[in-house]
């Protein structure tokens, strides 16, 4: 089991970052696939940034370019930089981990709030 916790989230004006932790615990995470996703309210949750075990990074068309998603192993935590922030990328942000051996072995955070004013 590997039990994933988010924080770092926030109020922060439009063209403000901030950085989002996951700390993960119970099991390394040095062979699973780590990830961010997001849900705003009314709207369904949807994938923001993914970083493999091989660190190889992909990113959703809304935020490339401006989110930069990272992970440290020897600290079990992934981390999303979040820059030039935008109202709609107002949301709570989850924390996901699969395993590279099966789609089975997968957490969810609890999620942590990122509001952006305008």
């Amino acid at each position: 089991q590997v039990q994933l916790v988010e924080s770092g989230g926030g109020l922060v004006q439009a063209g403000g970052s901030l950085r989002l932790s996951c700390a993960a615990s119970g099991r390394a995470i040095s062979l699973y696939t780590m990830g961010w996703y997001r849900q705003a309210p009314g709207k369904q949750r949807e994938y923001a940034a993914s970083i493999s075990s091989g660190q190889r990074t992909n990113y959703a068309d809304s935020v490339r370019g401006r989110f930069t998603i990272s992970r440290e192993n020897a600290k079990n935590t992934v981390y999303l930089q979040m820059n030039s922030l935008k109202p709609e990328d107002t949301a709570v942000y989850y924390c996901h981990a699969v395993a590279d051996w099966t789609d089975d072995d997968e957490y969810w955070g609890q999620g942590t709030q990122v509001t952006v004013s305008s």
